[in-house]
């Protein structure tokens, strides 16, 4: 695709990075196919091409409005054509650039800019959000529907975690919502991974990934957070830490791509590029190990739902699965596999009536092999399925720390 920057845009920081990512698409259309967005709306610029039709007019200076905002905004970042596009396009990184400039040219209306600073105020801030989680369980019955669908049905507490530091170490992102809504989830992977043989060490000062920030008109805040997580976790990795472990795949796909984001910034190009090389799902941690020496024969029904961030972002597609099965457990068939649930970070809150369709459908094809329970790998997709009320859904390392002899 020919472009021809405007002035002003070939003076932004990522001009070079954009011009390119344009300039390698081939506008084929094959991303439409297995946009979810495009799907439910039929809307060419609510598919991907549309959109970078939208941002190559914006860089070359046409004129911003408010429906190309939205038409940006409803995308839900889930990188769903950038494993169906022919030709490699970044799409990704070349939203986060066009979402930028627009952002900065258009403002939001007094609604959307309250939702969308209480999310940044509340969101990444671990004890904040866990007291607003326990004030709504209180208050539970007296909240609406759309609010009561946010709380977990039922909240695991966390298992004692082990105590014995081993030869071998992990860093472990404990996360800024899991620990309120889903707080046995990095308990239970502790304890595989000690049973393995692999301690797991915490870092208080690591915060938020940063991704919440990044995605809500705050890209620098949501950098800073990156640079004080690196902060944080670089003692540990200077004493030999093995990886940066990530239970939801959200923050894994996001602390990957820090040696991308920061590769401009020269105290901390260096330390990203390495933090990123670290960072493992913990389904690659595990895949790795002599998992036999676990004992687990299970025989559960389950579906797995293969969030986008691990199958699209991390291309880590097929690897959870191939780790049940081995493990004994029956995985149902699901249709339309690749599509997105709707959580998409905070977008079942922008988007919450998109948000709501792709849930459904997601949850229909997630039950039409009549599982016992649903599992996940991150905790967006997890609250967002479970709230809908109906098969339980939980974290798949769940149900493995629960099936050890």
């Amino acid at each position: 695709m020919q472009t021809t920057l405007s002035e002003s845009a070939r003076h932004l920081p990522r001009a070079a990075e954009a011009e390119s990512i344009l300039r390698t698409c081939v506008h084929c259309g094959f991303c439409n196919a297995t946009c979810p967005t495009y799907q439910l709306l039929g809307d060419e610029l609510d598919g991907p091409r549309g959109r970078i039709y939208l941002i190559k007019q914006v860089l070359e200076g046409n004129d911003v409005t408010q429906k190309t905002q939205q038409h940006l905004d409803r995308c839900l970042s889930c990188r769903n054509c950038e494993t169906t596009c022919p030709s490699g396009v970044d799409y990704h990184n070349l939203l986060d650039i066009g979402r930028a400039v627009v952002d900065a040219a258009v403002p939001r209306p007094l609604g959307q800019r309250l939702l969308r600073e209480g999310l940044r105020q509340t969101v990444p801030h671990p004890d904040l959000f866990k007291g607003l989680v326990n004030g709504g369980q209180m208050l539970r019955a007296l909240l609406p529907g759309p609010l009561q669908s946010k709380l977990p049905r039922r909240v695991y507490p966390a298992k004692p975690r082990p105590m014995t530091l081993r030869a071998r170490q992990v860093l472990m992102l404990e996360g800024c919502v899991q620990p309120s809504l889903s707080p046995n989830t990095n308990a239970a992977a502790a304890r595989v991974l000690d049973r393995l043989g692999i301690s797991v060490i915490g870092s208080r000062e690591a915060g938020c990934c940063g991704a919440v920030d990044y995605h809500l008109d705050a890209q620098a805040a949501g950098l800073d957070r990156a640079r004080r997580n690196i902060d944080a976790w670089w003692p540990a990795i200077e004493q030999g830490a093995e990886a940066i472990v990530q239970t939801a795949s959200g923050c894994g796909a996001f602390i990957k791509d820090y040696g991308h984001l920061l590769a401009s910034d020269p105290a901390y190009a260096d330390k990203a590029k390495k933090v990123s090389a670290l960072a493992r799902d913990l389904v690659e941690v595990l895949r790795d190990e002599p998992l036999e020496q676990l004992g687990i024969h299970a025989s559960q029904r389950l579906a797995f739902h293969c969030p986008c961030t691990l199958q699209h972002g991390q291309k880590l597609g097929g690897a959870v699965e191939a780790l049940l099965k081995k493990f004994g457990f029956n995985l149902t068939s699901v249709p339309d596999g690749h599509l997105c649930c709707g959580s998409a970070g905070t977008y079942s809150l922008t988007q919450p009536e998109l948000s709501r369709q792709l849930r459904d459908n997601k949850l229909n094809a997630l039950e039409s092999g009549y599982p016992e329970i649903i599992v996940t790998a991150n905790i967006g997709c997890q609250t967002h399925l479970d709230g809908a009320g109906r098969t339980p859904v939980r974290h798949w390392i769940e149900l493995v720390e629960a099936a050890l002899p």
